[in-house]
């Protein structure tokens, strides 16, 4: 029985809660625990005996998710139930269907009207904190589950600093349980915790993948949680130019900063008031050397077919041109000088953000986690900013100065 070794984490609180929300880091067990909630609903005491519940909605990020991780993953439902229980899955219809006639359908946050029409007596929402309209899709949840005496919702998430989150853990009808990843290493390789927590030590990036708090904003921050989480859900505009921002790095070695590199996109059609723009990779590096960051720069500028490659000056001067030329000598490169301190360049970049003007694309934790440091005092986090000085200089070139020039073209003599 789960219950005789489950960690206190993955158990469900007792009394009459409507959501049970398991925060916890990565790897932390979420998943078990909210494979065994939905087996300890819909199994009896006998293979064909029915259980509390009858049908349950499984709903993920997408649909691939809910198959992967929640049906068919290492600790999911079918990985977790024994023979003589095991549920059929169904793919074609989405469908989980166990020996004693229970079932239970996958849904995509994606799409919160597929929960329109069906009704539940008990849901498992999977990563709520990460869904894209996360609002919406747990209203739709919500008034499907009105079956049955007391339908109830598992909610297994990595925690964001989202509305939606607070809300759901300060209503009364909710109970949590939290842990961080390092409560499940029996499970772990050794390696995993060993890697991750000495790269992300100390951080608030550890403090919510790893230890999964809840992120507050830092006083006076230049970009809250409340800004990217928007800028996560924000939707890609066409793109018409895109450019790769560099800012090198001063030294090179194991304990240097690493050389920040990103790629960003505009979509500049109209007047500049209309104009969005799209973060499309971190490509930053560290520990590689000069040439090392100059090969990594140019191979982003041609993997994503940009128009220019901009890098910072104030440092290398010459050499970062000749770097970049000895990768490439046919790059289109533009050198960039400093003249302000680096609070005065990312104030009119974070107001972009906050009139909802730029989105981000996946697996930009680490320049995120670099930007929720940055606040009115200067920059509060270890070492250089370098990511966020690349992010401020690529949407300069692609917004600010595009739309300076708009305003003013220079008027050329023929």
């Amino acid at each position: 029985m789960f219950e005789f070794w489950a960690l206190p984490h993955q158990l469900p609180p007792l009394g009459e809660w409507r959501s049970w929300v398991v925060l916890g880091g990565r790897g932390a067990g979420k998943t078990r625990a909210g494979a065994e909630w939905v087996r300890r609903q819909v199994e009896g005491a006998k293979p064909l005996d029915r259980g509390v519940a009858g049908r349950v909605a499984l709903l993920g990020e997408t649909f691939d998710q809910v198959r992967d991780v929640m049906v068919q993953g290492d600790s999911g439902i079918l990985g977790c139930s024994p023979p003589d229980r095991r549920p059929l899955w169904k793919a074609s219809e989405r469908k989980l269907i166990w020996p004693n006639g229970a079932e239970a359908q996958a849904f995509s946050a994606h799409d919160p009207d597929g929960l329109r029409g069906p009704q539940f007596d008990a849901a498992w929402a999977d990563e709520l904190a990460k869904w894209p309209d996360p609002e919406a899709t747990w209203d739709m949840l919500q008034f499907a589950l009105r079956l049955g005496q007391h339908p109830q919702c598992c909610v297994t998430t990595t925690p964001r600093n989202i509305p939606l989150l607070r809300k759901l853990l300060a209503a009364e009808s909710t109970v949590s349980t939290h842990a961080r990843t390092e409560a499940n290493r029996a499970n772990l390789a050794p390696s995993f915790l060993t890697e991750v927590r000495e790269r992300y030590a100390g951080s608030r990036l550890a403090q919510q993948e790893l230890d999964g708090v809840i992120l507050t904003d830092l006083d006076g921050a230049l970009w809250t949680g409340e800004m990217l989480e928007q800028a996560r859900l924000a939707p890609v505009p066409p793109l018409n130019r895109v450019i790769v921002a560099v800012d090198p790095a001063v030294s090179s070695g194991p304990g240097a900063d690493a050389c920040g590199i990103i790629v960003a996109g505009a979509q500049l059609t109209g007047k500049p008031a209309t104009w969005r723009a799209h973060v499309l990779e971190d490509c930053s590096v560290q520990g590689v050397g000069p040439l090392g960051w100059a090969q990594a720069a140019v191979a982003a500028f041609e993997r994503h077919g940009a128009e220019r490659l901009v890098a910072e000056v104030n440092q290398g001067g010459q050499l970062v041109e000749e770097l970049i030329r000895q990768v490439d000598p046919m790059v289109p490169y533009k050198g960039v000088h400093a003249s302000r301190g680096k609070l005065a360049r990312a104030e009119p970049i974070a107001a972009l953000y906050e009139q909802g003007r730029v989105s981000h694309a996946a697996g930009l934790d680490v320049l995120e986690e670099q930007m929720a440091l940055m606040t009115l005092q200067g920059y509060q986090g270890q070492g250089s900013p370098d990511r966020v000085d690349a992010l401020v200089w690529a949407l300069h070139e692609l917004m600010v100065a595009a739309a300076g020039e708009y305003r003013h073209p220079r008027i050329r003599v023929l």
